[in-house]
């Protein structure tokens, strides 16, 4: 990796030398500063960094690693999947240093491609940012349910979870629209919050419990829970089952790409956006790592007590291990990280709406694009990204374990299929890319296969039925029976499946012939015109 402290460009004409050189980069790039350009590297670091969230998607979807694998998907997992995430980081980071756009990936693609290829990027990255920003929030409505039992005795009911969700997503939505000067001092917040609570954590499951785990058993130990009939590495069920357990990591550590969708409203974003990307990634995996480790140390009794409490094993574990008053302070410290991080999910995914529908690839684009004048956020955006994410977690009324582990699968495969998009075809170009400030230099030949390989297992994976109830397969006689507990399934398949074909026809029959991709704001007049309009709205 190396820095150039040339690229982007020559030195800019006279007209545009009042303009910082943020603005004048995103001018090149066709659009005007209509968000609050206010964020510094730091900031774009944390909410990069608060949307991985090791307090939430390590503790919300910890029985997936210890149910699917156990311990040692929990511990040994968590590095393999970690180690090639900051490959995948490596791999966008250079990427958006090129283009340092709210649009992102999809704005990438259709670069470095076609409007095909935008299309397609666009779309997987807005379902995928919709299913991990419901994902975030319901797995803090279940924490912050199971602290309100522990204080208030609040029900743990189906209706009283997703009560709780809705009330958290109507606050995100709220802080969103009205909050948003105060959104970077908050993000940092969080980031300190997020390292400090990990440490807090660790220390506490450190001294306080009577009992704790082997070595052994936290590194090696090998359990399945999920169903399936198969245990030990000499059996391919087994490598099959700790596959799906990898699902844990992979799903906390999404959401990265925010650090590109906030490049508009961050200095020295050729730089801030890459470097934020990057290193989100890389403190989240050795945080997350010592998280876990703790964690897994301080499991008590069987295993099989813990993986089958699902949603809830992580409080099951705090309160037998310690007491109710331990685990309520440590689940308050996880709830307000959680809280942090569905309010940052939010934000990056109304970002990227924003500047989808800015080139007019979403009905009503008109409506969904449009910036407020005195806070210079989108506002439509924000409430239509809270309320897709809130319908999507609706089946959990009726199965919450099912339903939020879909809601993982969708997140993980919506963002990553997005993610390697524009990869592949930066791989394509080779020596003949556009390179940024921030870049890999001849180190992306073996960065960037490396990274479309490892989405590509991950998004087969994530395509298995979680339960063997899912699978359709009876043997009987000489039928093959459909044998289908319907509860159970994993509709990823149908979901994502069904997105493609819905997109892909929608491309074929109509967007095709009006879907040009970026579309350039207007000349340069026209650009500062729009700027000035803004800044009389302050």
């Amino acid at each position: 990796m190396s820095v150039d402290p040339g690229a982007g460009g020559g030195a800019p004409p006279a007209p545009l030398e009042h303009l910082s050189e943020d603005e004048r980069m995103l001018h090149r790039l066709g659009y005007a500063q209509e968000l609050l350009r206010g964020w510094g590297g730091f900031s774009n670091f944390a909410i990069s960094f608060t949307i991985i969230s090791i307090l939430a998607g390590c503790l919300t979807s910890y029985y997936i690693a210890i149910g699917w694998g156990g311990p040692i998907m929990a511990t040994w997992g968590w590095l393999l999947v970690g180690g090639f995430c900051i490959i995948v980081s490596l791999a966008m980071g250079e990427i958006a240093s090129t283009y340092p756009t709210a649009g992102g990936l999809y704005y990438w693609s259709s670069r470095l491609g076609s409007p095909a290829w935008g299309w397609f990027t666009g779309w997987f990255n807005l379902v995928g940012q919709i299913a991990v920003t419901a994902a975030i929030d319901f797995g803090a409505a279940t924490f912050i349910s199971s602290l309100m039992n522990l204080w208030f005795g609040y029900s743990l009911s189906k209706g009283h979870v997703f009560l709780t969700y809705t009330v958290i997503m109507i606050l995100h939505g709220l802080i969103n629209t009205f909050g948003v000067r105060l959104l970077a001092q908050i993000n940092n917040i969080s980031a300190w919050w997020h390292m400090a609570g990990v440490v807090v954590i660790v220390g506490v499951l450190i001294v306080v419990p009577d009992h704790h785990k082997s070595l052994s058993f936290v590194f090696t130990d090998t359990e399945n829970f999920s169903g399936f009939q198969g245990h030990g590495f000499s059996n391919p069920v087994f490598w099959f089952v700790c596959g799906l357990g990898l699902l844990m990591a992979q799903y906390t550590i999404t959401g990265y790409d925010a650090s590109a969708h906030m490049s508009e409203e961050t200095q020295n974003a050729s730089r801030s956006a890459a470097i934020g990307m990057v290193m989100s990634v890389v403190v989240s995996v050795v945080f997350g790592f010592i998280l876990l480790v703790a964690v897994t140390f301080a499991i008590p009794g069987p295993v099989s007590n813990t993986a089958l409490k699902y949603g809830f094993a992580v409080q099951y574990i705090w309160q037998t291990a310690m007491s109710d008053k331990w685990a309520e302070f440590l689940l308050l410290i996880a709830c307000v990280a959680q809280f942090f991080c569905g309010l940052a999910s939010v934000t990056s995914a109304s970002r990227m709406m924003f500047a989808f529908s800015r080139d007019r690839a979403i009905p009503g684009h008109h409506w969904w694009r449009k910036v407020s004048a005195r806070e210079r956020v989108p506002v439509n955006s924000i409430w239509a990204i809270c309320f897709l994410s809130w319908a999507l977690m609706l089946p959990t009324l009726k199965n919450p374990t099912v339903g939020y582990a879909v809601g993982t699968s969708i997140a993980v495969i919506g963002l990553y299929i997005a993610f390697v998009l524009p990869v592949i075809l930066r791989y394509r170009k080779g020596e003949s890319f556009e390179r940024g400030a921030w870049h890999l230099g001849n180190k992306y030949k073996w960065i960037d296969p490396l990274a479309i390989i490892w989405i590509a297992i991950i998004c087969i994976l994530f395509l298995m039925p979680l339960f063997p109830d899912g699978i359709p397969g009876k043997a009987s006689g000489n039928h093959y029976l459909l044998d289908v507990n319907w509860i159970d399934v994993n509709y990823a398949p149908l979901t994502v499946g069904g997105a493609f074909l819905f997109f892909g026809g929608w491309w074929i029959i109509s967007a095709k012939n009006w879907f040009k991709g970026p579309i350039r704001m207007g000349s340069e007049e026209d650009l500062e015109q729009i700027e000035a309009g803004l800044s009389g709205g302050d």
